[in-house]
């Protein structure tokens, strides 16, 4: 594994100016991300978590430049993509692909599945029609689909398999970084298991890199080696999943492992399970201080927890969390008070 980053993101940030309500309203812009960093390495899996809303679809489609963020930078294998013109940006654009997260609303229902895998080499003027079809044949046979469903249609398959039609698309290019949105939220759990044993053994196979989307902390556990995650589009944590899922410093990735299902019903695994009240504050007008401390069980107006914004600091080794309440030890306000 190589140590020099793939991917670097740089203070990114993308907000979005909303038009007026009349003529002399006050403008609002929604902070969707709001100064985020990070660096992937080749060959692992990078994984961004938080609920519905926190901006982890909104940095993937501005590290893609498919949303244009308002600053910060974003380089892929030493390239600003911010600054590059159409053309180099057409052709780097071949060596990162996405995986979308409904596979029935991004598939074209009137295509069949071999042309739907084979338009990236199309778009991207690659090999032959004979070549093409070589290509095609061999991503069906990689994905675990029959080459005679390189006929049908995307209404003949099911999730799982249109799934994977998905998938053979974003290989196609033998991109080296392939974004995956939320893959498997849409497909039931066992279907979800095959579909992320399959990405695992593709990038073992292929050398990829994966930048990896998720709400769920179960399947980020399985898929990542590194994770960030966000809360009203900033970084709260960012750790390797050994650290975040052994010792949570945050409290707000402390309530999200809280939430994963457990075989175990003993009175005292009940007793961690976290509630928190209330709904996340809305983006077009963040609160001050920390965006967590309305919800947060442990918010304390000494700590200027509603007042001042936390940065993002290193307890230890490579594990960043941004709260107030934890000491430079690495003690987290969830390790001495119970609530």
């Amino acid at each position: 594994m190589s140590e020099s980053p793939l991917l670097e993101v740089e203070n990114l940030c993308t907000y979005f100016r909303l038009s007026k309500s009349h003529p002399f309203g006050r403008s609002r812009t929604v902070f969707a991300v709001d100064d985020v960093s990070f660096r992937v390495s080749r060959g692992t899996t990078f994984g961004i978590v938080g609920e519905s809303g926190c901006g982890k679809s909104t940095t993937a489609m501005s590290i893609l430049r498919l949303i244009k963020p308002t600053s910060g930078s974003v380089r892929f294998d030493g390239n600003d993509v911010l600054k590059l013109d159409p053309k180099p940006l057409r052709r780097l654009r071949s060596r990162m692909q996405l995986i979308f997260q409904d596979p029935y609303s991004s598939l074209n229902p009137r295509a069949t599945a071999g042309n739907i895998v084979a338009a990236p080499l199309k778009t991207h003027n690659i090999g032959s029609r004979q070549q093409h079809h070589e290509r095609v044949s061999e991503l069906f046979s990689r994905v675990g689909l029959r080459p005679e469903q390189q006929t049908a249609f995307p209404h003949q398959f099911s999730g799982g398999q249109r799934q994977r039609i998905s998938i053979a698309r974003a290989l196609a290019t033998d991109p080296e970084l392939i974004v995956c949105d939320e893959p498997v939220s849409a497909l039931d759990v066992a279907i979800q298991a095959q579909v992320l044993n399959l990405l695992i053994r593709l990038q073992r196979e292929l050398n990829l890199t994966y930048l990896f989307i998720s709400h769920d902390m179960g399947v980020i556990q399985h898929m990542c080696d590194e994770v960030v995650v966000l809360y009203l589009g900033k970084i709260v944590e960012q750790a390797d999943r050994n650290s975040l899922f052994s010792h949570p410093l945050h409290p707000y990735t402390w309530s999200l492992l809280s939430a994963v299902p457990s075989i175990y019903s003993d009175a005292d695994s009940l007793k961690q399970r976290v509630k928190l009240k209330g709904d996340p504050p809305s983006p077009i007008d963040p609160p001050p201080g920390c965006r967590f401390a309305q919800r947060c069980p442990f918010a304390d107006t000494s700590k200027h927890c509603y007042s001042k914004m936390p940065l993002l600091r290193i307890i230890k080794g490579q594990h960043k969390v941004a709260c107030h309440r934890v000491s430079e030890e690495g003690v987290a306000p969830q390790d001495i008070h119970t609530i």
